[in-house]
């Protein structure tokens, strides 16, 4: 049996982990680079989890963590989908291990932050989807945008 908690401070780590975890899912990407992720990761999390930014949930199999998402709270200023509010909820760490996969578990930790979102009067929420996460996003009602994406050629400092 399945059960989903918040996560909390301490599990800065686990998170960190499955991130990393959903990125080389991904393909395509140095492990050496994410493991400086997943480094970096660490106390960002500890930072955004304690200042309330940073809402997860982790779905354990016994005491085993097997899955995990969050929802990151970010001022935005009003925005015509959104004219009186001053947040944005972003989706990130959606990670589910490879075992679980296909039990509806990345389903119910999205349901999961969208109703976070709802219950804080939250209305707008973006992620970045994969290409195997996009049809559950779509289901969901999530849509693409015109958003772009810049990224500095010069790569940052090696932590």
């Amino acid at each position: 049996m399945f059960e989903t908690r918040n996560a909390v401070p301490g599990d800065e780590a686990l998170i960190a982990a499955h991130r990393k975890a959903m990125f080389m899912a991904m393909g395509g990407m140095e492990e050496s680079v994410l493991e400086i992720m997943r480094r970096n990761s660490e106390p960002w999390l500890k930072r955004m989890i304690a200042d309330g930014k940073y809402i997860g949930w982790i779905v354990s199999d016994d005491d085993q963590p097997i899955a995990s998402a969050g929802l990151l709270l970010l001022d935005w200023p009003p925005h015509p989908f959104d004219p009186a509010g001053e947040i944005r909820g972003y989706l990130l760490n959606v990670f589910v291990d490879p075992a679980y996969r296909r039990r509806s578990l990345a389903k119910q930790l999205v349901e999961a932050s969208m109703e976070e979102a709802r219950r804080r009067g939250i209305r707008v929420l973006s992620l970045h989807a994969s290409d195997a996460g996009r049809p559950l996003y779509d289901r969901l009602g999530f849509h693409p945008t015109n958003e772009m994406l810049y990224r500095d050629p010069e790569p940052s400092p090696a932590a």
